[in-house]
């Protein structure tokens, strides 16, 4: 591979329109270039890097193992490019251009919505394209700068940022406790005389197990029940409606048990965390509209 210059610039910048538009063509109308020029773009880029960037087939463009790591490692190179630019003109604490978010739909209705008006009037050349989704997927394939989801970090080349832990709670509403009786300790759970609601977990695509802790005591119990759901809105309002016991984020289920319209069945044994990420694709030269939305989501659970 010979030298970098603007040629190779100009096949990243393709390159990247060909990710964000999952198709040569949608590529070729977001440049003003010809489906066959972009072809050749890429073509030349290849020939340089001496690696495929992209498998073809008629119906689909996917990023190759190679290209994906080229691509995760040049976007917050070309973005730091363009930000300089941006700023060497209009000044270094502008925050302008498109920032699209993945976020789980439980922290956006309740936490992050709300908020959003008050981040927006302060960055009037943002634009922010928040997308719900129960799970991460492919962050940079799909075309996202940065996700902020629940979980514990898989193994992956993206950095994930720690914004909170919020405790797991085992609940169950005083209707339910009423006409079911309240269970004494986490074990009587397994006895099947209690509805329990499952929870799945959008990576493995199976039921989260049912976590007690205390202390340096930890149980563990593989619970069935009739109802699984897959978004903690619906598992707090079905839990609160006394259909069942679940185990719930004491995030943003605060007021219910503040009104007792939710009853904590073991407090001893709720020191169970469960964590809050933001996820984007390299701590270098990130991208000050990123920063500043991360910065501004910790804030918002501190």
């Amino acid at each position: 591979m010979t030298g970098f210059d603007l040629r190779m610039l100009d096949g990243i910048r393709v390159v990247a329109a060909v990710v964000d538009g999952k198709s040569f063509a949608s590529a070729g109308e977001a440049l003003d270039m010809t489906q066959s020029g972009v072809s050749r773009a890429v073509a030349r880029l290849e020939d340089r890097l001496g690696v495929r960037l992209f498998d073809r087939t008629t119906r689909a463009v996917r990023l190759t193992d190679e290209g994906r790591l080229f691509y995760e490692q040049a976007m917050p190179l070309l973005a730091g490019l363009e930000e300089l630019a941006t700023n060497t003109t209009v000044g270094a604490s502008s925050i302008r251009g498109r920032l699209r978010v993945n976020v789980d739909p439980f922290f956006s209705r309740l936490i992050l919505g709300p908020r959003l008006g008050a981040f927006l009037d302060s960055h009037p050349d943002l634009q922010l394209e928040l997308v719900t989704r129960d799970q991460l997927g492919d962050m940079v394939a799909d075309g996202f700068e940065v996700a902020i989801r629940f979980g514990h970090p898989r193994d992956s080349t993206l950095v994930a940022r720690k914004l909170l832990e919020t405790r797991i709670i085992t609940a169950a509403s005083p209707a339910y406790i009423e006409r079911r009786g309240r269970p004494s300790e986490p074990k009587e759970l397994e006895s099947g005389r209690h509805t329990c609601i499952q929870f799945r977990d959008p990576e493995s695509g199976r039921p989260f197990p049912w976590e007690f802790h205390q202390k340096r005591k930890n149980l563990t119990f593989n619970l069935r029940g009739q109802l699984t759901v897959n978004e903690a809105g619906t598992l707090q309002s079905v839990c609160a409606a006394g259909y069942g016991i679940a185990q719930l984020m004491e995030l943003g289920a605060e007021r219910l048990f503040a009104e007792h319209k939710l009853v904590n069945l073991f407090p001893a044994w709720a020191e169970e965390r469960f964590p809050l990420y933001a996820y984007y694709p390299s701590r270098q030269h990130l991208p000050a509209k990123t920063r500043v939305l991360v910065d501004f989501v910790a804030n918002l659970v501190h």
